[in-house]
């Protein structure tokens, strides 16, 4: 029966390290992640992490896949919308009008018609765990390729005092202004006075792994996940080409972005438009098997 089906997966999500495991997983879908990367971004031994999925499998909310040498873990997006249709079913039944207003501002484009874009920029947030390349690149990147149209910021999980220097000289060769950039936490836009936030990407596995409150306002997210140019080893020149790298994919990415007619895109397909970016240049990302 339908009923004890959903009683094992809440019975299953009901152990604080498999619902730690779903909501990481949650957090990265539709994409998948190494059992690596997973037991490394909560603390996890390996043995215990694989005690945690397979009750998650038995469930049916976790499914695996082996690319190559690697398996990576999955939400079964499907099964777990379904919890939530069966927890909500009865709460509006007879009275769709409480719901049905929370479930059209999520269809609704972003843009305000009695606005120009100019008038209100959709303000875009990047974030990586030191915000002292990866999403420095992007934050300058928008603000020079946005034409009005944004307003770039990039903040860090875990921040580093100062910028990169090999990412600061990468950004004065393509004729950026680096005056105004710094080295942020991501809790100066969580306060009061932070921007009300339309878009936040992360653009690195580690900071897309933490788990962070809510974002006020419900922006639209999506993780551009790529090789950290910092980490990048050999002689000066490879490091180097690891730093143009980064920074060529990045600019393709945001390219691709702002192209987008953000202001007739409903929210699920923008969302569906934003995964598809970082989906179509795989290319651009070279991680080792775990």
């Amino acid at each position: 029966m339908e009923s004890d089906r959903n009683v094992e997966a809440f019975a299953a999500l009901g152990h604080p390290g498999r619902l730690a495991v779903f909501r990481l997983l949650a957090r990265r879908a539709p994409d998948g992640v190494r059992p690596s990367e997973i037991a490394q971004a909560l603390g996890m031994k390996a043995n215990t992490l694989s005690v945690n999925v397979s009750g998650l499998a038995r469930a049916g909310l976790v499914t695996s896949e082996r690319r190559g040498k690697s398996v990576f873990y999955s939400i079964d997006l499907a099964r777990a919308g379904g919890l939530v249709d069966y927890l909500v079913s009865d709460c509006c039944r007879g009275r769709p009008e409480t719901c049905i207003p929370l479930a059209a501002r999520a269809l609704q484009p972003l843009g305000d018609p009695s606005m120009t874009a100019q008038a209100r920029p959709f303000d875009v947030l990047f974030i990586c765990t030191g915000n002292s390349a990866r999403s420095i690149f992007a934050e300058a990147i928008l603000r020079k390729e946005g034409g009005g149209r944004f307003r770039a910021f990039s903040a860090g999980t875990r921040p580093y005092s100062e910028l990169n220097p090999r990412a600061v000289a990468t950004l004065k060769d393509f004729g950026h202004d680096v005056s105004t950039l710094r080295a942020k936490h991501v809790s100066e836009f969580q306060g009061p006075d932070a921007p009300r936030l339309d878009f936040v990407f992360t653009v690195c596995d580690p900071a897309a792994n933490e788990e962070c409150p809510p974002w006020p306002g419900q922006p639209v997210t999506a993780h551009w996940g790529m090789p950290d140019p910092v980490k990048a080893e050999g002689t000066e020149a490879e490091k180097g080409l690891a730093f143009l790298e980064a920074y060529r994919a990045l600019q393709r990415r945001i390219s691709a972005f702002v192209s987008l007619p953000l202001e007739s895109l409903d929210r699920i397909s923008l969302q569906m438009r934003l995964d598809a970016i970082a989906h179509d240049q795989d290319r651009d990302r070279d991680a080792p098997a775990a």
